[in-house]
């Protein structure tokens, strides 16, 4: 094969570090990028956090620094037109609206318009972390173990407990068998557990059932909910009726087969009813009282808020620190020094400027896609789901003159505080059906109309999935009743036979 030397052209995409940094600081969550921005802080001596708490403090700050450093000025204004440039024409198709040049005394106000935090803020955040501080979250384990130790048992009976005690699970049933206990007792070399029969530990047991929270320790709902019955008033109203039913008939109950559960029970249909008012009020996971997961918050990025008769968006305040450049390490540089400790703060200068550009830029993209949204759904901030339009991630791109692939990345894990609550951005995004008259609906607005159809419906005769196929047509929306089906199912609604009531 002979070899040739060839002249082409053509176009391609250099992703340079600086790309890399805003596109990995684009897809980060909002307690991601607060991380992320803790770490720069640390590593980095040329950033610092704009405080406007303490304005008389900076005032003083900057005098003193300017004093420190008046004979660097000129210097360090040259050293920063040329590596802005350099910053530029790397950055340049990334986003044209960010501004290229970031001098040494950047704000974060100079870009962006944001709304005036709470003075008593920094009060409020470390009140709050003093308060999350002093809870612990109890486990059942120790609440039932705590009460064992102040229950009087010998010393066979207290490893018993302990043993049953130790196969509880979250929801207050017991998950082992009472052979593998005995089993695993008569395999120990001590004589007195060798000597342990089935019925003692039925006895410790029963003794552990009577602990708080009531219904815990049982092998099953029929047992758990006759527990809590059985520790009720002997002379509570429609108690003997409730026993017999979860004891005897609590698979006719879960099927709400009404009808066969009043003939076998020999129950009348108005003690029926007041029987089952009572096993409602009943706790069929016993152990959800003590075991409490800890509070996710989350933190919105962008406040929605009408003003005007005209929707606004900002980016919230609380978010992020505001970030800017030193001046005081910055006016130390030197021109054309190469000494290491020059060297040192050239750099981190460059990578101070690509951090804080590549915030801008990725809180640039946010409000432009929010407010996209924002301008499409207007009917569901003023009406709710059912006005949800239906909307891909193809249309916002197209209308923000952007690749799908960063809107993706944009509205991922990135939440919109609204009149009407908090909504990942992904949220506006659905699919859609045709209506009758050639239009589209949103498979939100459905759902929302499955629940309301479903909420108004009679408990006696519930809807089934064909009716309200049927009812939906009716208003325009052709749905099959297996896409009813599907979205009943995401909306967590039990089908029509479990929905039954008596009345």
């Amino acid at each position: 094969m002979k070899q040739a030397l060839q002249l082409k052209m053509g176009q391609h995409l250099t992703m340079t570090p600086q790309l890399q940094q805003a596109i990995r600081l684009l897809q980060l969550s909002t307690l991601d990028l607060q991380q992320e921005i803790q770490e720069a802080l640390e590593s980095n001596p040329m950033l610092e956090i704009t405080e406007e708490d303490s304005a008389s403090d900076n005032a003083a700050d900057q005098a003193s620094s300017e004093a420190e450093v008046s004979n660097h000025e000129s210097v360090s204004a040259s050293a920063t037109t040329a590596e802005s440039e350099e910053i530029q024409a790397a950055d340049s198709d990334w986003n044209d609206d960010i501004p290229s040049e970031l001098s040494t005394d950047s704000n974060w106000e100079d870009t962006y318009q944001t709304v005036s935090s709470s003075s008593a803020s920094s009060h409020d955040f470390s009140d709050m972390e003093m308060e999350s501080n002093d809870t612990a979250d109890e486990t059942l384990q120790g609440h039932l173990s705590w009460q064992l130790n102040l229950t009087p048992m010998s010393r066979v009976d207290e490893l018993i407990a302990t043993s049953l005690i130790d196969g509880i699970n979250v929801d207050g049933y017991l998950n082992v068998e009472l052979d593998s206990i005995l089993e695993y007792f008569h395999q120990q070399d001590d004589e007195e557990l060798k000597d342990v029969e089935l019925d003692e530990i039925e006895a410790v047991l029963r003794r552990i059932q009577q602990f708080d929270p009531p219904g815990v320790a049982a092998r099953n709902l029929s047992e758990c909910l006759a527990i809590q019955l059985k520790q009720l008033p002997e002379d509570t109203e429609y108690r003997p009726e409730a026993l017999k039913v979860v004891t005897q008939y609590i698979h006719l109950l879960g099927n709400h087969d009404y009808k066969q559960l009043m003939r076998k029970a020999r129950i009348r249909e108005p003690q029926l009813l007041q029987a089952i008012n009572l096993i409602r009020t009943l706790n069929p996971k016993p152990g959800s009282m003590i075991t409490s997961s800890q509070s996710e918050y989350v933190i919105p990025d962008v406040l929605v808020y009408k003003e005007k008769d005209a929707w606004q968006v900002t980016l919230n305040p609380e978010v992020a620190p505001k970030l800017r450049i030193n001046d005081g390490y910055a006016d130390l540089i030197k021109r054309a020094d190469s000494s290491p400790d020059n060297t040192y703060l050239k750099n981190h200068l460059q990578e101070a400027r690509w951090f804080i550009k590549s915030l801008l830029s990725r809180n640039d993209t946010l409000m432009k896609v929010t407010r996209e949204i924002v301008r499409r759904q207007e009917g569901f901030l003023e009406n709710g789901d059912e006005a949800m339009r239906p909307m891909v991630l193809h249309d916002i791109a197209e209308a923000v003159e952007m690749h799908e692939s960063t809107i993706s990345r944009v509205t991922t894990q990135k939440y919109m505080h609204t009149p009407r609550g908090i909504f990942e951005l992904k949220y506006f995004f659905s699919s859609h059906v045709t209506t009758v008259n050639g239009g589209t609906c949103s498979s939100t607005a459905i759902r929302a109309l499955i629940k309301k159809l479903v909420i108004a419906e009679n408990p006696v005769k519930p809807l089934s999935d064909n009716k309200i196929a049927l009812l939906l047509e009716e208003q325009g929306i052709n749905v099959a009743r297996r896409t009813i089906a599907k979205y009943r199912e995401s909306l967590s609604i039990p089908p029509s036979n479990e929905r039954k009531r008596l009345v």
